[in-house]
């Protein structure tokens, strides 16, 4: 199974428009948006339009609930700097999408005689603001996935794409878990301009007790 996974959009709509481009030719079996459509871009509502035409399952972001207090601009734009413009432009429909979109989604694998737990947030399974950075200590993700029981733990939020595999087994024996972070759709801060999502292939022989079958590619 081929699972696209984007995130940190950001209301960018023509690197979001050249995700959409790129995911036609790549025909993945699901797309899921793990959050931040909304934030510093001017194209909130026609971003938030093109998630909802291809029916991309989504979560919210950081960015997406500032819009709780945050009430859209009515009139002329105003000509004054404002951190809170890029959220001013979001329609009153679009705020009650975003505000209805949820935290986590969970996603349950049986394949063969074992099960894969794929947990999907925006920052962290503890706080949609936390960074799960790629040099965090081994100890404090293990904890973190073994609390969650996430097998696959998918997140954004930091804009810095990586795939980082960490082993919990004891004695001998072996469980491996894959921290996923799908970078950045709109804002990128690992050095590339480029919308970045990954394309990530789960084979029918990935299991927990190996770190193979798990495949993650960045675009």
């Amino acid at each position: 199974m081929r699972i696209a996974l984007l995130s940190d959009i950001h209301a960018n709509l023509p690197a979001f428009e050249a995700v959409l481009e790129d995911l036609e030719k790549q025909k993945p079996d699901a797309v899921y948006c793990l959050g931040d459509l909304v934030g510093y871009n001017v194209w909130p509502n026609q971003v938030i339009g093109l998630i909802r035409k291809h029916g991309i399952a989504t979560i919210a972001g950081n960015h997406d609930l500032k819009v709780s207090k945050i009430l859209p601009s009515e009139g002329e734009c105003s000509k004054e700097q404002s951190s809170e413009y890029a959220y001013k432009l979001v329609g009153s429909k679009e705020r009650d999408y975003l505000l209805t979109l949820p935290r986590h989604l969970k996603l349950e694998f049986q394949l063969n005689d074992d099960h894969l737990n794929m947990l999907l947030v925006h920052g962290s399974p503890r706080s949609i603001n936390e960074y799960l950075l790629e040099e965090l200590p081994k100890q404090y993700m293990l904890d973190l996935v073994k609390e969650f029981n996430a097998d696959i733990l998918c997140f954004g939020h930091s804009h810095k794409p990586y795939h980082r595999i960490i082993n919990s087994g004891k004695d001998g024996s072996n469980h491996y878990h894959h921290l996923i972070n799908t970078g950045s759709v709109g804002k990128p801060k690992d050095g590339d301009s480029r919308a970045c999502y990954v394309m990530l292939t789960i084979s029918q022989s990935a299991t927990v007790t190996s770190p193979d079958g798990i495949l993650e590619l960045q675009q």
